[in-house]
């Protein structure tokens, strides 16, 4: 097990030529054309792949554990296109881009776990960090990035547009999508908040989102996901009143456990699994949740937290109050979405699009997290060689908050280093999902 050995330990350590990672293969792109099931466990395959040789401005680090985010399922289902293309277009660019056009793709977009090995340029880290991965991979040379990361034309989600992500026994990354690993949490607990952590933040909290402030109310689609919970947490600890939103008792049990008290079964507005509704049945299931979220706080929304997408976006445009503002990052059931523009143009509403987070938003939510702010979402939790399991769960929307995987950590509850910060915020208020994993879970 690799813990507070010292830097000298790691930096004699013996990489591998191979080692063991949950990935594609670009053999099976074709796999699910004709399928109705794109069961993600035929395409997800865990075994040896090669270990590249860093860049420069790269670190190789030792996974002790990952996370499953929705965009490993659309990888896995090579939805809306096959992850190789981004690969390909990548490597075109020559020098060490080159070395992500492989056969395969490592997935993966969180990890924790120790540096083993810094490029010759690297001088902030050094072998032996215990870090998170942020995975947003920009070009630092690029002016723009230097404003706001996320505007970089070279911007690229780690583990999806790149290769060599997170979800094996080690991972490349570069040194500026590093941070200081929280030292009161579990190697599982810290590897489920990086990407659906940050992008909660920059959505709800920084200058580049919806700009909460106290007060305000905030709806938030899927409330019991990997997003909703991160959402769910901020929105309480500014001072905001979350509004939820889920699919069933069990899920709305799971978002009163983060703090939330205003909860709504998707059942109680008449919305159904249908992924495109019609303009009719949007007003109805819009009028119904606003008079809900008015009884309850008092007022509209002043935020609407979206990412679900098609199925949702017409309501959420309609049911933001007046001057409010439509935040979202993502649509899992569709792209082309569908609404009434009078509701928008007339009532003076606001469509914010946000993407990732930048280091400083991520950096700025680990500091939450060690503050006890915030705390992991972590629910079910499964050891590597059981990947494409846990991404099967993601991708049956059969979750509750974040799924973990345990990649080089050989059981859960290893890698504290602060253990009296983790008293004094209190394990069981750092684990407040838990008891929401299935019995397959470890």
């Amino acid at each position: 097990m690799l813990d507070n050995r010292p830097p000298e330990v790691f930096e004699s350590l013996d990489l591998p030529d191979t080692y063991a990672a949950a990935h594609l293969r670009a053999e099976d792109t074709e796999m699910f054309r004709d399928a109705a099931d794109k069961d993600v466990r035929k395409s997800l395959r865990v075994g040896p792949v090669e270990m590249p040789e860093p860049a420069p401005d790269e670190v190789v680090v030792a996974v002790m554990a990952s996370s499953i985010n929705y965009n490993t399922v659309w990888s896995a289902t090579f939805e809306p296109m096959p992850t190789f293309t981004f690969l390909r277009n990548y490597a075109a660019q020559g020098g060490w881009a080159a070395r992500h056009d492989r056969p395969f793709q490592v997935v993966g977009s969180d990890a924790a776990g120790v540096v083993v090995r810094v490029g010759s340029k690297v001088s902030r880290w050094k072998p032996g960090d215990h870090v998170v991965v942020h995975p947003v991979h920009v070009d630092e040379e690029e002016p723009v990035t230097h404003a706001d990361a996320m505007l970089g034309t070279e911007m690229r989600a780690w583990g999806y547009e790149t290769n060599y992500g997170g979800m094996g026994e080690f991972a490349i990354a570069r040194a500026s999508m590093l941070v200081p690993k929280p030292p009161h949490l579990t190697w599982e607990e810290a590897a489920v908040v990086p990407m659906c952590g940050s992008t909660a933040y920059r959505m709800l909290v920084g200058p580049n989102g919806a700009r909460m402030t106290q007060g305000d109310v905030v709806l938030v689609w899927g409330a019991a996901g990997g997003l909703g919970a991160y959402a769910v947490q901020f929105v309480k600890n500014g001072g905001g009143i979350p509004v939820a939103v889920v699919g069933s008792q069990r899920k709305a049990e799971a978002v009163r456990r983060l703090g939330c008290e205003v909860v709504v079964d998707r059942s109680e507005i008449g919305l159904s699994d249908d992924p495109d509704p019609s303009p009719e049945d949007t007003i109805a299931a819009g009028k119904r949740l606003g008079r809900i979220i008015r009884r309850e706080t008092g007022s509209d929304p002043q935020i609407v937290f979206e990412h679900v997408g098609r199925a949702t976006f017409g309501i959420s445009v309609f049911v933001a109050g007046r001057g409010g503002t439509v935040v979202t990052c993502g649509s899992s059931t569709g792209y082309h979405h569908a609404y009434d523009n009078r509701y928008l143009w007339m009532r003076l509403k606001k469509v914010v699009g946000s993407h990732g987070a930048n280091l400083d938003e991520a950096a700025r939510t680990s500091r939450l997290l060690s503050q006890g702010g915030i705390v992991p979402t972590l629910s079910a939790l499964y050891p590597l060689e059981r990947a494409a399991e846990a991404t099967r769960l993601v991708q049956n929307n059969e979750h509750v908050g974040k799924v973990g995987v345990l990649c080089l950590a050989p059981e859960p509850g290893l890698g504290v280093t602060a253990p009296e910060v983790r008293k004094r915020i209190g394990p069981e208020r750092l684990n407040p999902l838990r008891e929401f994993a299935p019995a397959s879970s470890l």
